[in-house]
């Protein structure tokens, strides 16, 4: 991997919310994510992974250390980067079309070109039929899938992913994995997620960051490796899944 492209590289970098006397929240993270990487982020609750990904992303700074995505220094948002959150934030009153349209209706892109895209956006995210429907009109599933729509329509280099399907059942949640994989090989973006779910980290990543308990640190890094495209049908009969999942589960303290 060395002689990879490096996109997302943190080193040395901590976090303090509330000055010196306040929670310290990531301490002396370093790591380096390479181009088209698909990178899971585990760890226990409030050990930092949302903090990371934020300031990756550029919603918050970092006190020490330095991050840079695609060789820039971190200093704030960037069209370079996706984020979808925990919640799909999406305007009710909009329907699915109004909503992908969202991150680039400033973008000055000709009319019938921004029409284009919102189809194909459709037809990628298996939305077909549901383009005048709002929000409240739709699974849980399908607003997932309209906020990963709404993260790739900017089309970024970067994909930052916040447990986004952490707050769905296990049977949608599991197919979610499995359109995220169809859209990750199509786009094949550079895809950071944070997830408490082993499983879906192990389908998902081509390598997992495992991180302690506050102050946050990276204490494993585990290469996945498993052939793609992978079945979700036969993949947990695979001994070598079943394997990482043991093996993360030991580092996580579950096992």
């Amino acid at each position: 991997m060395s002689t990879e492209e490096v996109t997302i590289a943190l080193d040395g970098v901590g976090k303090t919310f509330g000055g010196e006397e306040g929670v310290r929240a990531l301490q002396n993270i370093s790591c380096q994510i390479f181009d088209r990487e698909f990178v899971a982020v585990l760890g226990p609750s409030g050990c930092g992974k949302s903090t990371m990904l934020r300031i990756i992303g550029g919603l918050i700074p970092h006190e020490e250390g330095t991050a840079t995505v695609l060789g820039k220094p971190v200093r704030g948002p960037s069209d370079d980067i996706g984020i979808v959150f925990q919640r799909a934030n999406l305007l009710p009153w909009r329907t699915v079309e109004g909503n992908l349209r969202l991150g680039v209706e400033e973008s000055n892109v000709p009319t019938e070109e921004l029409r284009e895209q919102v189809q194909t956006m459709v037809e990628m995210l298996g939305l077909t039929d549901f383009e005048k429907s709002h929000p409240h009109e739709l699974s849980g599933g399908m607003r997932r899938r309209v906020a990963i729509g709404q993260a790739l329509m900017r089309n970024p280099r970067v994909m930052l992913m916040d447990e986004p399907f952490g707050a769905l059942d296990a049977l949608t949640r599991d197919r979610l994995n499995v359109e995220l994989l169809r859209i990750w090989q199509a786009e094949r973006k550079t895809v950071v997620l944070v997830t408490h779910s082993i499983s879906e980290a192990v389908f998902l990543s081509d390598r997992v960051l495992v991180m302690s308990e506050r102050p946050g640190r990276i204490i494993e890094e585990v290469r996945i490796d498993l052939p793609r495209p992978r079945d979700p049908k036969t993949l947990p009969e695979v001994p070598e899944f079943g394997q990482y999942r043991v093996q993360l589960g030991e580092l996580m303290g579950v096992v």
